[in-house]
């Protein structure tokens, strides 16, 4: 389940330097928009996921459902504004909850960006706001710990509407940030290098992350190999269509995984 979400397609005249990967990820995935810029209650949020849940699949969803598509909504293009600029440029924007402003109807986030991390021969190294890490694990780990400090403060707004405890939503995370890059490499066509980036990323349960990238291969027909993994977390779809389950669902079979990677393929 992939959200209607994407990045700005202009930089402003003085282009912060995740600016570029923002307006590449938009070249790719032009459903959502990401711009950066100076500067709705929850119940609000659920109550219109609620209702596009009953307008999309005409029936009404538990409230622990609800509260688990809307995280699911936000969270998996917050992701992406901070691991698409890593895979992209190795830079990684330090984005706290309030940084971000997300329009779901229009598909649209604006960004404040301030400080971002960096390698040392990065060009951007020596900008106001770059904090220079030594080398690619110290890197990794400035983006494990910026996407945990962006979403720790949502998980917690969350907790008490969703039925989960601490781990099932860090595994949660854990399927964002990973399922979210996952598919952006695909359409930048560079999926083989973000399922090996991302197995460098998540290698096991990093805390505060339930679980690892947790990639697997299965041969097609044809004897390509077809990358899968199978989530952390429920996305709940289940719920609301019985007969259908996420090709990355533990309830999915190989056999089934095979036949819907290789029909869209």
């Amino acid at each position: 389940m992939s959200p209607a979400v994407a990045a700005a397609p202009a930089a402003p005249p003085t282009a912060h330097p995740v600016a570029d990967a923002y307006a590449r990820l938009a070249e790719v995935f032009p459903d959502l928009r990401v711009t950066l810029a100076a500067g709705p209650a929850l119940d609000v949020f659920l109550a219109d996921e609620a209702a596009r849940i009953t307008r999309d699949y005409g029936r009404s969803a538990r409230p622990d459902v609800v509260a688990s598509f809307a995280l699911h909504r936000y969270a998996w293009p917050a992701c992406l504004l901070i691991t698409v600029p890593w895979f992209l440029h190795r830079r990684v924007p330090h984005l706290s909850a309030g940084d971000v402003r997300f329009h779901r109807e229009l598909g649209r986030m604006a960004v404040r960006a301030g400080s971002f991390g960096c390698l040392p021969d990065d060009p951007a190294a020596t900008l106001p706001g770059a904090r220079v890490v030594p080398d690619e694990e110290a890197l990794r780990a400035e983006l494990r710990a910026a996407v945990a400090a962006h979403l720790g403060p949502v998980l917690d707004g969350f907790r008490t509407r969703m039925r989960r405890g601490p781990r099932a939503l860090w595994g949660m995370a854990s399927d964002e940030i990973v399922e979210g890059l996952w598919y952006v490499g695909h359409l930048l066509g560079e999926e083989r290098r973000a399922v090996s980036e991302l197995a460098r990323l998540l290698p096991g349960a990093t805390a505060p992350y339930a679980a690892g990238a947790g990639f697997r291969e299965l041969t097609g027909p044809d004897g390509a190999a077809l990358s899968t993994r199978d989530r952390a977390s429920c996305c709940m779809y289940y719920t609301l269509r019985p007969e259908d389950t996420c090709v990355t669902c533990p309830r999915t079979c190989d056999a089934e995984r095979i036949s819907r990677l290789t029909a869209t393929s």
